[in-house]
């Protein structure tokens, strides 16, 4: 297990990546915690906006209690719900950095702390180690920008792969998103690590068969696959889970403890785009250290996730995200990832 102390190379870490967020002397900066976050995280936020000359104030909540199936990979800290003043004062500071356990990503709340034009930038659960590696850059934020563009033009997004995928994804009206973890706007949301190109399909967009092969990940249980799994999809809900070996039982099991109809649907596609991540990352590291975040973004993988779609008005706490290798993903007819590996201006 690593130790987690302070390290100036880490202060120098959040200094870069708060300086790529355009944080400037004097601004007001809030950092979100909870009883249960990694405290190196908000220590290490605190010296750098310090460092920076930004005037900084904490908000500590107690972590929620757990309903009684365990939450994990959620992107969506309930630690905020029924506290309006709390979400008053972080929506009137300019500069927020998330340290909760689960993070702002999908929370409800987050529109409303936004709102005001504070800038959000959500540190993931993770050892220092992993952030010092995945850092933010501009050059991969640029490209993420052009990935955005692409699924905003596009009409339809089409996934294979040899392991048997044949997906097909309805993009019209819908707008895509790319994101290297640069919250450098008002009402911008950032995410380290990051490196991704998404969207939220609208409601009955997504239709067809995924199949999660030996060496995909299912990063809710932090645990790569040893066995094929089956995602059969209608109208953006899995309608079925076929596969013979533990990992489909475990995906079956953990989707039906939650007893709702919008646990299985679709939350967001799209593609990873950050060079520094790495696929076999997560053999290197204990659970405890690590939340999963950089192998949604290792270059070329597909991301499909279930749970939370804020585009088709569904919210729930079951999220699933599953990064895919070996995918072929085409825009319109344009291939813009072919088995896994990123293409023309995006490599």
């Amino acid at each position: 297990m690593l130790v987690e102390r302070i390290e100036a190379k880490w202060i120098a870490d959040f200094v870069e990546v708060f300086g790529l967020c355009q944080v400037k002397p004097g601004e007001v900066a809030a950092v979100l915690s909870e009883s249960q976050s990694r405290p190196v995280l908000a220590e290490l936020a605190e010296l750098a906006l310090t460092q920076m000359g930004a005037k900084v104030f904490h908000v500590r909540l107690p972590t929620p209690r757990v309903s009684g199936v365990p939450l994990r990979s959620t992107g969506t800290s309930l630690t905020l719900e029924g506290l309006d003043p709390v979400i008053q004062a972080l929506s009137s500071a300019q500069f927020i950095v998330d340290c909760t356990v689960e993070g702002l990503l999908h929370s409800v709340e987050r529109p409303a702390i936004l709102s005001k034009g504070a800038r959000i930038m959500m540190i993931s659960n993770e050892h220092p180690e992993i952030l010092e590696r995945v850092k933010p850059s501009v050059a991969v934020q640029q490209k993420c920008e052009l990935g955005a563009k692409l699924i905003t033009e596009a009409k339809q997004m089409h996934v294979t792969s040899a392991a048997g995928t044949d997906l097909t994804v309805d993009l019209t009206g819908v707008q895509g998103r790319g994101s290297a973890g640069i919250a450098d706007k008002p009402g911008s949301f950032g995410f380290w690590p990051a490196g991704l190109c998404i969207c939220y399909p609208s409601n009955g967009s997504v239709n067809g068969t995924l199949v999660l092969d030996r060496g995909d990940v299912n990063l809710t249980f932090k645990r790569y696959l040893e066995s094929a799994v089956t995602l059969h999809i209608e109208n953006d809900f899995v309608t079925r889970i076929e596969g013979d070996g533990l990992d489909a039982e475990l995906t079956r099991s953990y989707y039906g403890a939650w007893n709702e109809r919008d646990a299985y649907a679709i939350s967001h596609v799209g593609w990873g785009m950050a060079p520094a991540a790495r696929w076999d990352s997560l053999v290197m590291y204990d659970k405890r250290d690590t939340n999963g975040t950089e192998l949604r973004a290792f270059a070329g993988n597909f991301l499909i996730s279930t749970g939370a779609n804020p585009a088709a008005g569904r919210f729930t706490d079951c999220h699933f995200d599953y990064p895919m290798r070996n995918c072929t993903i085409s825009l319109d007819g344009q291939v813009v990832v072919r088995e896994g590996v990123l293409q023309g201006n995006l490599a």
